[in-house]
């Protein structure tokens, strides 16, 4: 066959060529590095504070973090809200970049919008930085925190 007389000998005499070069001098195709999973958690709002030791798992961390959240007072009368927020967090538990609000189903009117968005930030600026273990730090460090916050109202149940 044409491809065994011509191609597997000119293989074979360039292959020690192409070991020695990097990937990209090789011509090949090198895929961007992928974004890192997003970490999500739900939490109904209000809640009572955690304990005082550092957070060590995500199931310890979302709530700690979802104490800092209070309603406002302007809030109150509406029944059900969702808010979620994104953020990430260094290996000391402080943020990086400001957060920022990627879902909201809010009340009708903007100002209970901005009730409801304000109360959300405010409580991870609160939080901040996060009593966190360094083994949870070492495993968040970096990575997005997308955090919902639900709100039953005055009607919703009591945690």
């Amino acid at each position: 066959m044409p491809g065994e007389r011509h191609g597997r000998p000119a293989l074979r005499a360039a292959l020690p060529l192409l070991i020695g070069l990097s990937a990209e001098a090789r011509g090949f195709y090198q895929p961007p590095l992928p974004l890192p999973e997003t970490l999500r958690g739900t939490v109904q709002v209000p809640v009572s504070p955690g304990g005082e030791a550092p957070a060590d798992t995500l199931q310890q961390l979302y709530p700690r973090l979802a104490a800092c959240w209070r309603a406002p007072e302007g809030l109150a009368r509406f029944e059900r809200t969702e808010i979620t927020v994104r953020f990430s967090l260094r290996r000391d538990g402080s943020v990086i970049g400001p957060p920022r609000i990627t879902f909201a189903q809010a009340p009708a009117d903007a100002r209970g919008r901005a009730l409801l968005e304000e109360a959300a930030l405010s409580a991870i600026r609160r939080c901040i930085p996060a009593r966190v273990t360094p083994g949870l730090g070492g495993a968040i460090a970096g990575r997005p925190i997308a955090l919902r916050f639900v709100y039953e109202g005055p009607r919703g149940r009591d945690l």
